[in-house]
């Protein structure tokens, strides 16, 4: 599933990709030919942010192309180059001038090589190849090339079909991408999770054939401060005994999309070499329906000791994550961060492009809300409002996992996972859609790995 960057070291053959700012479109307008302007106001061009020219030579052929750019532009206003751009050779004509301010050469070809990806692992007839772009003047290729290749391959995931991404096969990623990084990497499968005291993640995935998983990747020096990162991975979600409908089931091969997203930060990290001593822990389960599922109103014992009882089977997220959370914490690192598709009260408070922050640290949460805002990956932070603890009760174990209520579903579910982690642990949260509803500059439809970039920022800032 790797994809191929769109862009060449050189080429004597390239042609002039300009850009030009929302604000100086009419003044390089009027410094253009008769025929060129008459060219432009024939296709309708009225220099509106995204609108792409293509000038033609004398021979009628393309001679080259000018970009707008938004008046504030960001690395979105590079995303669709990949696709709108004919097919040849491109080269960024001149230096990055004002227009292009504050976006670097490293973000607009992020943005360009994350608009090149496309799913096409099923299709027999593959799509035509796209433009090519010559790197930009000052650009960083190695960490274009390690973000691009990391968060396609969270894309990549995310969009399989859960009969060919399921607990063993999201394993084999982890494992694959440590393999490349020189990181160690556990997997405990099965009944050993019993064994190993994972009784939460065995719990959820004990009905279905493909056996419940905690892997577990292990990345840099002892001695550097540790950063744990915890994305959930169930590779599809039935709901259980408490079954969803056809509607709620179709789309949750991207169940695991935290995991996903937390693998793409991984990736990063270790590709940059941060001086941190990284960990990764991922629960891997389907969430299926036999007659050994768990059941609604069971109660069930977790790593941490205290037990749940069952209010939901479809409320299955947190439940593998409060067991892999608390073996993260018990390590005491300088930053814990989790990501999941976790509830859709999340997506009702912000939709389906915000994902949801729930922080115990206005010093972390205040990085990531910053770091967020820095690199256009956006998210909104949310309350870790105490007083809906009292929502999860129980009247037969330590806690419920669901309130009695539908409302304020995305706090109480932060509010579980809460209870298994400390607080002098500084931990984040992330409750996200993890998919494009639909296609945008650098964000085509299909999986996404969000807050990604923004997370990694933060690390690299703090611990770079």
């Amino acid at each position: 599933m790797a994809m191929s960057l769109p862009f060449v070291d050189r080429s004597s053959s390239s042609l002039p990709l300009q850009f030009v700012g929302q604000s100086t479109w009419q003044g390089w307008l009027k410094e253009q030919s008769v025929a060129r302007r008459g060219w432009i106001e024939s296709l309708g061009i009225a220099g509106a942010p995204g609108d792409l020219v293509v000038l033609p030579g004398g021979d009628g052929k393309a001679a080259g192309a000018v970009l707008v750019l938004s008046a504030k532009p960001t690395l979105w206003d590079f995303g669709a180059l990949a696709t709108k751009l004919p097919p040849g050779t491109w080269k960024f004509a001149g230096r990055f001038a004002a227009d292009m301010a504050p976006v670097s050469p490293t973000d607009a070809a992020v943005a360009i090589g994350l608009g090149a990806w496309r799913f096409e692992r099923y299709r027999s007839k593959k799509g035509k190849a796209g433009p090519r772009l010559v790197w930009p003047e000052g650009v960083d290729k190695a960490r274009v090339t390690a973000m691009v290749e990391a968060i396609s391959l969270a894309r990549d995931l995310i969009t399989t079909p859960s009969s060919d991404m399921g607990p063993a096969e999201l394993a084999a990623a982890v494992q694959q991408v440590g393999k490349k990084n020189k990181a160690k990497v556990k997997v405990i499968a099965g009944d050993a999770l019993l064994k190993q005291n994972f009784p939460m993640v065995h719990a959820v995935g004990r009905a279905s054939a493909r056996a419940p998983r905690l892997i577990d990747l292990v990345w840099g020096h002892a001695r550097d401060p540790k950063v744990t990162l915890v994305g959930k991975g169930v590779c599809f979600d039935t709901g259980g005994l408490d079954l969803k409908p056809s509607t709620g089931m179709l789309m949750m091969k991207k169940d695991m999309g935290g995991a996903a997203t937390m693998l793409a930060v991984a990736s990063m990290v270790m590709a940059a070499k941060l001086r941190v001593r990284l960990r990764l822990l991922i629960p891997a389960v389907e969430n299926s329906v036999s007659g050994n599922a768990f059941r609604p109103m069971d109660v069930v014992p977790t790593r941490k000791g205290i037990t749940v009882e069952i209010g939901n089977t479809d409320a299955e997220g947190r439940l593998i994550l409060c067991d892999a959370l608390y073996e993260g914490a018990s390590e005491k690192p300088a930053m814990m961060i989790d990501c999941a598709t976790l509830t859709g009260a999340a997506r009702v408070a912000l939709g389906t492009d915000l994902p949801a922050l729930f922080c115990n640290d206005d010093a972390l949460a205040g990085d990531l809300l910053e770091q967020g805002e820095a690199v256009t990956d956006p998210m909104w932070r949310l309350p870790l409002f105490a007083g809906y603890r009292r929502l999860l009760d129980s009247k037969v174990a330590d806690i419920n996992n669901v309130s009695a209520g539908g409302f304020g579903g995305a706090i109480t579910a932060a509010l579980y996972l809460k209870e298994f982690v400390p607080d002098d642990v500084p931990w984040a949260h992330f409750d996200m859609m993890a998919w494009n509803n639909t296609s945008r500059p650098g964000r085509p439809e299909g999986g996404e790995a969000q807050a990604a970039r923004a997370i990694f920022a933060t690390i690299e800032k703090k611990f770079g």
